[in-house]
């Protein structure tokens, strides 16, 4: 029988069940194998065990298929007799509590974040910067906090980078730094992300994790779904630097747990090889450590690529369950990468590995998973168990009311543009902003408090007042985040 202190995973070639303990799945993870091998369906799975388990699940969506774990399942033909060979399963069809984000707002609630709140950075690595430009970007975000300007969306670092090359006496020890090409070549940079639809990312409301942590009303673990069936194809930086982005608040804002009996949260991170293509090595470098650290916090990253060789050996070494679906060998390249995948698993008596990988099925795959004690098992052909809600996508008009019906429902759709470092520097020229911009004169902030008790006094929805005090604790606190992905200039300095 299956223990329900495990994330059940399906069946061995003895018909017993195969899993991961629960408290060891903040181990990470791996599901890997070729185009049309079952990885989809084998994430839908385990997300399924983890919000039945209680965690929270955020996984992107790279196909749109994923979002079938709204609905329930009608399993038919080779499903159902999969279902039928594990009679242990207690399978029955049902949705899952699914909520939908899209970074464009259109197939889901909208996601956003702060220019702030990912800091110089992921925000260079996204823009894919010089040495020259990135030391530019670092004296703003400087400067930036020094003179008290928010920087929210990507009009305010155009603001602020115009009126540092228009007064090059507030750069002060950085004049050397910021320089008029090195303003304009960041300007072109943001004009090109601009052109990508990379500008619906940053500003406010910004995420909150705790809308991400919150179970839903049954008790299970709410499974939180990013579209990024377009995203991934037409900017596949802008995708990687956001999950980068989760992965470092998460660290920076969840308290240590220690052992505990079940994660806090399970990320699934699709097309995992893009987190580290064409990645400076400092953020890589940062990016290695977070991992490294973060399952102390009760966060569980399970990585889902086609190969493990698109991971760097660092983080393949940290990961505690790996799932291998089959994978396909022509040339001597593919032959050698073949036979590090089958080194990676403890060895198996009963089978030879390496002939077994390019045996599999579609659904089935080799499983790698931890002891009791942390000790890797020795490697298991399984038959991976069907879901129980839809293998495919939701119709448009399922999407919709899953949307509408959404416990979030209007907590993130409508944009809010307060007073930022666009607002501050016209204010700086004498210059009046845009009154479709800019709040009210007697709503416009005086200072981490008043911006605070502005807000409230001033009637802001209850989201706006969470995200200026969210953003004023942040001006205090956010250079440990920029210590863990990247300090201002090489140094880490918590203003006081």
């Amino acid at each position: 029988m299956p223990d329900s202190r495990q994330i059940l995973i399906g069946a061995g070639l003895d018909g017993q069940p195969i899993g991961q303990a629960l408290h060891l799945a903040n181990r990470h993870g791996l599901i890997a194998g070729a185009t049309g091998t079952g990885k989809t369906v084998t994430l839908q799975r385990l997300a399924e065990a983890f919000s039945d388990a209680g965690v929270a699940v955020f996984a992107a969506d790279i196909k749109g298929d994923l979002c079938g774990l709204g609905a329930a399942g009608n399993p038919q033909g080779k499903v159902a007799e999969r279902i039928a060979s594990m009679p242990w399963l207690n399978h029955k069809t049902q949705a899952y509590p699914v909520t939908l984000w899209d970074v464009n707002g259109q197939s889901g609630h909208p996601l956003r974040t702060t220019l702030s709140e990912m800091g110089p950075l992921l925000l260079g690595s996204l823009l894919e910067l010089t040495d020259s430009q990135q030391s530019a970007l670092y004296a703003a975000f400087k400067i930036a906090d020094r003179e008290g300007l928010l920087l929210l969306d990507i009009k305010d670092l155009k603001a602020l980078l115009n009126y540092l090359r228009e007064n090059p006496q507030v750069l002060g020890e950085d004049s050397a730094l910021v320089t008029t090409g090195s303003s304009q070549a960041l300007l072109r940079r943001l004009a090109v992300l601009e052109q990508q639809g990379a500008e619906a990312l940053f500003g406010e409301p910004a995420l909150q994790l705790e809308d991400i942590l919150q179970p839903a009303s049954d008790g299970r673990g709410r499974i939180h779904l990013l579209d990024a069936s377009r995203l991934v194809h037409e900017a596949p930086k802008v995708y990687a630097t956001f999950l980068l982005w989760l992965l470092a608040e998460l660290f920076e804002q969840l308290p240590e747990r220690g052992d505990a009996d079940k994660p806090l949260l399970a990320l699934f991170f699709d097309e995992a090889h893009l987190l580290f293509a064409d990645t400076p090595k400092a953020l890589q470098d940062r990016l290695e450590q977070v991992v490294r650290l973060i399952r102390s916090k009760g966060v569980g990253v399970y990585f889902v690529t086609q190969s493990p060789g698109d991971l760097p050996d660092n983080i393949l070494a940290q990961l505690g369950l790996r799932i291998q679906h089959g994978l396909r060998a022509f040339t001597s390249k593919e032959q050698k990468s073949l036979r590090a995948v089958a080194d990676g698993f403890r060895p198996n008596p009963e089978f030879d590995t390496l002939t077994v990988l390019t045996e599999l099925a579609i659904g089935e795959a080799l499983v790698g998973t931890l002891q009791e004690k942390g000790t890797p098992e020795m490697v298991k052909r399984v038959l991976v168990a069907p879901p129980q809600s839809r293998i495919g996508p939701l119709s448009e008009a399922e999407r919709a009311a899953l949307i509408a019906q959404s416990p979030l429902a209007g907590r993130y759709d409508k944009p809010i543009d307060r007073e930022s470092a666009y607002e501050m520097l016209l204010a700086r020229k004498g210059a009046a902003p845009d009154t479709a911009q800019a709040p009210a004169a007697e709503d416009k902030p005086k200072g981490d408090f008043a911006d605070m008790a502005g807000g409230f006094l001033g009637g802001l929805a209850g989201q706006a007042v969470k995200s200026a005090m969210r953003q004023a604790a942040n001006q205090i606190g956010r250079e440990l985040v920029r210590g863990l992905m990247g300090s201002l200039l090489g140094g880490s300095k918590k203003r006081r």
